[in-house]
């Protein structure tokens, strides 16, 4: 058994030791007593280290070297917005899914194909809606809403018979007159002049809102007009409001104005017919071709509006 030597202490230690018992008689954290060591060190235990904490400063530059190199940013990822599919809305789809009598899969496929026909009519390719909506409407006819966007699409790409098949069921349906008009229009693209009295009759017996009721007067006075009525068809229009001035007109007013002015044009009366086209081009220069009718019948000379005199004239004596 080795006998146990006393190793000698170094200087450095006994400081060390001294330092500690001093921090610890002012109460310093263990971290504060190892640091009073070196307030009173000789720097030897720290200088071998100094080639390792204390790196040597840089050679100062004599020059300035421009760096040509550009700084690279990450390149910003740009998210492409997908665009939204085309969809029915609920209701619509939910009429077709209980009035279609047929698999799972046929059903499903009538609500996809009204989905194509409504996507089309909206950008304006009405054959494709039609031929869609009449694949859709011979599967479910009592689905009110198939019949309205077929009905529409026929209107639209002039097929005015189907038109009138569609929009008539539509207000069967529904009791809602809101296309009459169209109904209207069809019978008199194909001359049936009696029919279009009849449903307008029909039109007047169903309390539609004011806009439906004036697109109704606007048909029967073009109708009235294509028989050389010219006289009944302005006293329709007229007492519809086709000759109320009006510093906000509706955009029904300015259909009137149109109606009864082109009525004018055809009966004769320029002067009644350049002052009507004249307030269409006033309210919206851009509705219809009302700005090049109104060139051909050439330009308005509106009279003076002289103000009226508040105070008599006096008479000079003779």
């Amino acid at each position: 058994m080795r006998p146990y030597v006393a190793r000698e202490v170094s200087p450095e230690e006994i400081e060390r030791r001294r330092a500690s018992e001093h921090g610890r008689g002012k109460g310093w954290g263990g971290v504060a007593r190892k640091g009073a060591m070196h307030l009173t060190s000789t720097g030897r235990e720290l200088s071998d280290n100094e080639g390792r904490s204390a790196p040597a400063a840089p050679a100062p530059i004599d020059q300035w070297i421009e760096d040509d190199r550009q700084a690279t940013t990450p390149a910003r990822a740009t998210k492409v917005a997908a665009k939204a599919p085309y969809a029915l809305p609920g209701d619509v789809a939910a009429d077709i899914r209980r009035a279609f009598v047929g698999t799972a899969y046929m059903r499903e496929k009538m609500v996809f194909t009204l989905t194509r026909a409504a996507e089309a009519y909206d950008r304006k390719r009405y054959e494709e809606a039609l031929r869609l909506g009449r694949t859709v409407a011979d599967a479910v006819p009592g689905v009110a809403s198939v019949r309205e966007l077929t009905g529409l699409a026929a209107y639209r790409a002039e097929r005015w018979s189907m038109a009138k098949i569609h929009l008539r069921a539509h207000f069967a349906l529904t009791a809602d007159p809101e296309h009459l008009p169209l109904v209207m229009d069809c019978e008199r693209a194909k001359g049936h002049f009696r029919a279009v009295e009849k449903t307008f009759a029909e039109l007047e017996d169903s309390e539609p809102v004011a806009e439906v009721l004036t697109e109704g007067r606007i048909v029967m006075g073009a109708t009235l007009a294509d028989q050389g009525k010219y006289a009944e068809s302005i006293d329709l229009l007229t007492r519809a409001g086709g000759t109320k001035q009006l510093r906000n007109p509706s955009y029904r007013h300015v259909r009137l104005w149109y109606a009864l002015a082109d009525v004018f044009d055809r009966a004769g009366d320029v002067g009644a017919a350049r002052e009507l086209f004249a307030r269409v081009v006033v309210a919206e220069p851009d509705a219809y071709d009302a700005a090049e009718r109104l060139a051909e019948l050439g330009p308005l000379n509106a009279p003076k509006n002289r103000r009226r005199r508040t105070t008599p004239v006096s008479k000079k004596k003779v």
